[in-house]
């Protein structure tokens, strides 16, 4: 508009005169001209200078990667990896090269949920309160498919208990639970886990008489999840996440014997490497261990 001629006067508006009319300050018509002929730069850093330049950074993130045991980690755990490695940066940062170099895992798009069932916690304050179980399968290049019984604690994240059996029967599936009560309550009798409850969902081995039988001897109260709501044992739903991204779904097993050698092979990984993030993104073995040696607070 400024270099619009007037058609009475013959003369050039001008820019003072257009701004005094349209109130509006000449610095903001200044600024915008600037705004637009800077070249447009690719995103970086914003604020002072770090010790840590993005290439530099992007160089510690990549190192981080080859080494961790797990595959898929995302932009939070590759930051607690960096600080235990003395590497000092921001997550946003981290988030930042990582999205830019292409490394983060592909996720799936949520959906919407309807209202919740219950509106609680499944998680408890300390160890050995609750334990979670589930199934799932896995395909075995000789002998057909398995079924994976595994096992949770719902404060510390640790698996108890795992198994691999074909077929998966109600017998079967008591084996993570008896592992996890001869290693963490002190041996296998009646009612020795009093004060422990178990969360299952509706499956017919969970179920079953047997089943609910074995857990009345052992003094263990049996907590299934509502129907059609697996949020409800989500603790150990989120470990069958993790088994089938980083073993199920990227090895091959021959035999049902080699992969229950493989699965117990993984939960010790699992207990020494994977961070959690809701307990400071420790592993679930140091979080048991620090749990279970604070005292407990009398209510």
């Amino acid at each position: 508009m400024s270099r619009a001629t007037s058609p009475s006067a013959g003369r050039l508006y001008g820019l003072v005169r257009v701004c005094r009319v349209w109130e509006l300050p000449r610095s903001t018509v200044y600024a915008t001209r600037a705004r637009r002929r800077r070249a447009a730069r690719p995103p970086s850093k914003r604020g002072p200078n770090t010790s840590w330049t993005d290439e530099a950074l992007m160089e510690q993130i990549r190192l981080a990667l080859a080494r961790s045991l797990f595959l898929g980690e995302g932009h939070r755990k590759l930051w607690a990896r960096l600080r235990l490695a003395g590497v000092r940066t921001s997550k946003a940062r981290v988030l930042r090269l990582m999205r830019a170099a292409g490394l983060l895992a592909p996720a799936r798009a949520g959906s919407a949920h309807g209202p919740q069932a219950h509106d609680g916690t499944i998680t408890t304050a300390r160890p050995n309160q609750m334990w979670g179980t589930d199934a799932t399968t896995c395909l075995t290049a000789r002998e057909g498919t398995a079924t994976v019984f595994v096992a949770v604690d719902h404060c510390a994240a640790d698996c108890v208990g795992i198994h691999a059996a074909r077929p998966g029967t109600r017998f079967e599936a008591l084996e993570p639970l008896r592992q996890g009560i001869r290693e963490h309550l002190g041996g296998y009798g009646a009612g020795v886990a009093q004060g422990l409850a178990l969360r299952h969902d509706h499956g017919s081995q969970f179920m079953s008489d047997h089943f609910q039988d074995e857990l009345s001897f052992l003094g263990v109260a049996s907590s299934p999840a509502f129907v059609r709501e697996p949020e409800g044992n989500g603790c150990v739903e989120r470990f069958i996440r993790t088994l089938k991204e980083q073993l199920l779904w990227v090895r091959t097993f021959e035999t049902v014997e080699e992969l229950r050698l493989a699965l117990l092979a993984f939960k010790e990984r699992y207990h020494r490497e994977w961070l959690t993030e809701r307990h400071g993104y420790s592993t679930p073995q140091q979080t048991r261990k620090r749990l279970l040696a604070c005292p407990v607070v009398a209510a």
